[in-house]
């Protein structure tokens, strides 16, 4: 037990913990939402911005332990996110049309260079320790 709690003060595995649970709220969101009768893409969307507010309030809070007010981190984030959602598609291409990869691979890809671009951003930009001015 001491060792998981020693293991969670790393930054690193709660930003993991929290974007890995909000993918699997985002999977479960999508699939009850499909199957109460939504359509795909309403059902899909509103559980992408569920499970988004959910990674950002938990990546704030816990992860970074952010005392930025919404208004200056939410942007960031949002920001943030965009720009590692274009990444994601620019290497899938990539990995298909330049290199051939498999689905697998190409998602293997993407995955890891947008979470890894994602945690740089967070943690030096989006909820970055303010500086005293």
């Amino acid at each position: 037990m001491a060792e998981a709690a020693k293991l969670l003060e790393r930054r690193i595995v709660r930003f993991v913990a929290v974007g890995g649970g909000a993918a699997a709220l985002f999977f479960v969101l999508s699939y009850l939402f499909v199957k109460a009768g939504l359509t795909p893409f309403i059902g899909s969307t509103l559980a992408y911005a569920l499970a988004f507010l959910c990674a950002y309030l938990g990546q704030r809070g816990w992860t970074f332990g952010g005392t930025h007010t919404h208004g200056d981190a939410f942007p960031r984030y949002l920001a943030a996110q965009l720009a590692c959602a274009l990444l994601a598609g620019i290497i899938a291409h990539l990995a298909v049309f330049g290199l051939g990869a498999s689905p697998s691979v190409m998602s293997a890809l993407s995955t890891v260079a947008a979470s890894i671009v994602s945690y740089v951003l967070s943690s030096r930009w989006v909820f970055a320790k303010e500086t005293q001015q």
